[in-house]
This record gives C-alpha cells, structure tokens and sequence, in this order.
C-alpha cells in the first residue's frame, strides 16, 4: 500500500532522519517535510540527506497547515516537532506557542481532513515528572505523583491531551502517541548531551538519580514502524537498563561537583543566562530524582527491542565525542 507521509520538524535533526528514513521506503509514494526555516541539508550545495523529501516551509501555528494536508491528499502525519529548549530569540512564550498552539493547528487540520487516516506523535516520558514519590518504573497507565508544570514537560502533557481528544473524535485514525527516554547518539544536541560534554558536571549533593536514553537509531526505527504500520496507543520508547549520574559521569570521564539544591539552581540560572547550558527546571528535578520507564508495551506490540541499551547508547555518544573515563574500563 502506498502512503503520502507528512513529516513536521524537519530542520531538526531526528525529524530529517524520520523523514529520510520514510523516503527510502519504496512502499511510500511521497514525503512532505515540513518546518518554519529549511533544514540545513538544504542550505549546503549537493547535499541531499533528506532524500527525495519534499520541503514545504509552514509555520504550524498558522492555518496553512491544514492546504499542505489537502492538497498533497496526506493519510499519514508524523509530529516531530516539539521543541525541548528555548530559543535566545523566542524564549519560552514562543516555544509554548509553537509546541501547543501549533500541535492544536495540526491537530485541527488532521480532524477536518478526509484524507488521514494514521497519526504519529513525539512525546516524552518528561511527562511523568522527576519527583521522590515516584515509582521505580513508570507504566504508560500510571499517573505521575507530581506532574510537570514548567517547560517541555508541560508542553508535552498539554499537547498529549490534544492527541487524546483528537482520538476520541475520530476513532477511524490509528493514533500512535510515542513517550520517548531522552535521545542519545553522536547527532544528538539537546539540554542533556550539552550537560554531559562540560568539563565538570555539576550535580545535586546527596541525590544520585538513575537515568534512561534512547539511542536515535532506535528512535527512528520505532517511528518508521509506527508511520508504516497500524499500532494505535501510548508506548514508552527507551533502552534497556538504566545508569546512575555518577556512572555516566566516569564513563564520560568528567569530574562531579555535588552542589547544594539552592546552589545548584543558582549555578543554572547563570549558565542559562549567558547561553551555555539549560538547566530547565525540569532537568534540575531530573538530576535530582531521575526517572525510569516500562517497555514492555512497545516490544510486545512491535515484537521489537531497540539494538542499544541505555549504557550503549550513551556510550556511542560519548566515543562520538572523543570523550572516554578518566582511568580503566567503563563501568
């Protein structure tokens, strides 16, 4: 079966994988890429790593949108494009707008359109929260003791009910709502791969948080599954097996420095300020509390497991940047 797959988020870089990955998939007749600026595979002659991608330059907040998914007659929308962080232009209002308002444009547009009939949406497993009430694996059907209520977190919890009244309104769609670890591998650039690439890792005293990555390989194998296959529902996407802060500290080779709580969110309010690393505060509850997720939804329904666990994937990102443990093999 042939499908036209509309692919948000393009300019960054698991979006232009996503979408590569789709274009080389002969069962897919065409693949629209769509984002506010072009992605940079585009602004380098002879480049062309979004293979026969097509690229349409929307801003989702704005109802052009919804012309895109009528006139390419789409049946599948793949939404990758909440953005994690920031910009120094926009700040936080303007990220909100583009991860709710724009979700909602989207959403709308999918609702009305007689074409689409498979919905694939990014989350993440920010959505349960970092708090020392939390279980020791979360469910997708668990509710967090403290959810998010600041940044990306609460983007995504605000955007995840949209998905869920999109779905209750049209039940003829196969709606895939994906919670993802954070991502790891040697493309990555977010809040988190910044923390680990600083000369000295400032952490919170007494508290030793266990973590959960994603490698992008992985990521992008689940989405194409997801784009190309009928698996309605919320599934947590991670690796297996988890690592302590402290591990990844000395696998990365960079000394801690445990810091009060009070001063730790000093020292990141500084860092944010000049532009270095984002302690958001929902990262600083994460390198307090940690989080870990159940998988075993998504490998059951996909009878799949991601090839690199949690240790390999953040291990591949770390010999992608040159950076190894101070002494002796990694734990």
């Amino acid at each position: 079966m042939t499908h036209t797959v509309l692919v948000t988020g393009v300019s960054r870089h698991i979006g232009a994988r996503v979408a590569s990955a789709l274009a080389a998939d002969p069962d897919i007749s065409r693949v629209i890429g769509v984002d506010t600026v072009p992605p940079p595979s585009l602004t380098r002659d002879g480049d062309s790593s979004l293979g026969r991608t097509e690229f349409v330059r929307v801003d989702l907040r704005s109802p052009d949108i919804a012309q895109v998914i009528a006139a390419a007659d789409i049946d599948t929308v793949v939404h990758m494009s909440l953005v994690s962080a920031p910009s120094r232009s926009g700040g936080r209002a303007a990220m909100k707008e583009h991860n709710v308002i724009g979700t909602m444009q989207l959403l709308g547009a999918c609702q009305r359109s007689a074409t689409v009939r498979r919905v694939v949406v990014r989350s993440t497993t920010a959505v349960y929260g970092s708090s020392p009430r939390d279980p020791a694996v979360f469910t997708e059907d668990l509710e967090p003791h403290d959810g998010p209520v600041h940044g990306y977190a609460k983007d995504a919890a605000e955007v995840e009910g949209y998905v869920r009244g999109f779905a209750r309104r049209r039940p003829d769609v196969t709606v895939s709502l994906l919670r993802f670890a954070n991502f790891m591998g040697p493309g990555v650039d977010s809040p988190l791969t910044r923390y680990f690439t600083q000369p000295v890792l400032p952490s919170v005293f007494g508290f030793d948080p266990r973590l959960q990555f994603i490698h992008e390989d992985d990521a992008v194998e689940v989405l194409r599954r997801m784009a190309t296959e009928h698996h309605p529902g919320t599934f947590n996407v991670a690796g297996a097996g988890v690592l302590l802060l402290s591990q990844c500290a000395r696998r990365a080779g960079r000394p801690s420095l445990p810091l009060p709580s009070s001063a730790f969110r000093v020292l990141g309010g500084a860092v944010r300020r000049v532009g270095l690393v984002e302690y958001s505060p929902e990262q600083v509850r994460l390198l307090c509390h940690g989080r870990a997720v159940d998988t075993a939804r998504l490998e059951a329904e996909l009878g799949w497991k991601p090839k690199f666990s949690t240790a390999a994937a953040f291990d591949d990102f770390l010999r992608s940047h040159d950076l190894r443990p101070l002494g002796g093999a990694r734990p």
